[in-house]
């Protein structure tokens, strides 16, 4: 861990050093529906339906515009002739830049198919790939993300749906594991291959999205197996960063989503990154309080990531006495 007057660097996570610790569920639910209430009440235009983009679209596309950093003014007098000659040296110019993503839906999928929210696009993904698109993009020093570090780094996404994180994501990582259930499979490799000319999935390609990979993952399925065959289910490199963006809905997956979380999770290494748009409070609190409730886990609010109605925390587990004699 690196830690400056105003930044704690964790692995590829930098967070503000006042970053508020989570102990309690009650209380952290309290603070983001007050903080909530109060915004709503300055914001005119607060509906947001269900938080979809657009389900009646079989294709959709995405656009993010990331604007080049500030420069700072060069006319000041007191500039001097040495300071002027290591700016001539600098790379070039960062400049404004448009990046466009185009994603199929399976709109009859939402309708049809039971507790399937995954085969459209939602927009808390679209959002939180719009601030790290931007930071990234603009090598800003107050980056959630280290730009360096992240290109080296295994990137795990739980519950990725339409995989448009993997694809704004993955050309600034080393590597990007994509995870859904088995019926979302066949969109999430559409999707990937329409965004990566000759896409193959295969480890030996050398072609545009080479570092994407499809896998899947069933958190039901994995939580019901026995800790010592899971690795027959789902056999994943470690990761150094867990995505887990807008996956909590549904009361009855909390604890296998919890579950996964743990099981992924490498003690001492992963950072778990979770972002939820604030719906329903009774769902994200009991989120929450199974994630605490979990011995080792030190979670943190990142607060001012995203604007709207959004929470995001970062976690890490903790090594054991016997992980450490292990290692």
């Amino acid at each position: 861990m690196q830690q400056s007057d105003d930044y704690v660097t964790r692995g590829v996570i930098r967070i503000s050093s006042d970053s508020e610790p989570v102990t309690d569920a009650d209380e952290e639910i309290f603070l983001l529906y007050s903080g909530l209430l109060a915004g709503e009440k300055s914001d005119t235009d607060t509906f947001r339906g269900l938080g979809h983009v657009d389900s009646r679209k079989d294709i959709i596309m995405i656009t993010f515009e990331l604007k080049a950093p500030s420069q700072p003014s060069t006319t000041d007098s007191k500039v001097t002739r040495s300071q002027r000659a290591r700016k001539s040296q600098k790379p070039a110019k960062v400049t404004d830049k448009t990046v466009q993503v185009e994603l199929h839906q399976d709109k009859t999928a939402l309708r049809s198919r039971k507790g399937d929210t995954g085969s459209v696009v939602w927009k808390a993904s679209t959002d939180f790939a719009q601030v790290i698109l931007q930071q990234l993009h603009a090598q800003a020093p107050d980056a959630l993300f280290d730009v360096q570090m992240l290109k080296s780094m295994h990137v795990l996404e739980l519950g990725a749906g339409t995989g448009l994180l993997a694809v704004a994501l993955a050309p600034h990582v080393g590597h990007y594991t994509v995870t859904d259930i088995e019926a979302l499979q066949p969109l999430l490799c559409k999707n990937i291959a329409a965004n990566f000319p000759g896409w193959t999935g295969l480890r030996t390609s050398l072609a545009p999205g080479h570092n994407v990979f499809v896998q899947e993952l069933d958190w039901v399925a994995l939580s019901n197996t026995a800790p010592a065959q899971r690795r027959r289910l789902v056999d994943i490199e470690s990761p150094d960063l867990v995505l887990v963006v807008d996956c909590i809905y549904h009361p009855s997956l909390l604890p296998s989503l919890v579950e996964t979380i743990n099981y992924i999770a490498v003690p001492g290494r992963t950072s778990v990154l979770v972002v939820v748009e604030l719906r329903a409070e009774d769902v994200i609190r009991e989120f929450l309080s199974l994630w605490l409730s979990r011995p080792g886990w030190e979670i943190l609010r990142v607060g001012g990531l995203l604007p709207g109605p959004y929470a995001a925390w970062v976690g890490w587990q903790a090594l054991s006495t016997e992980d450490s004699s292990k290692s």
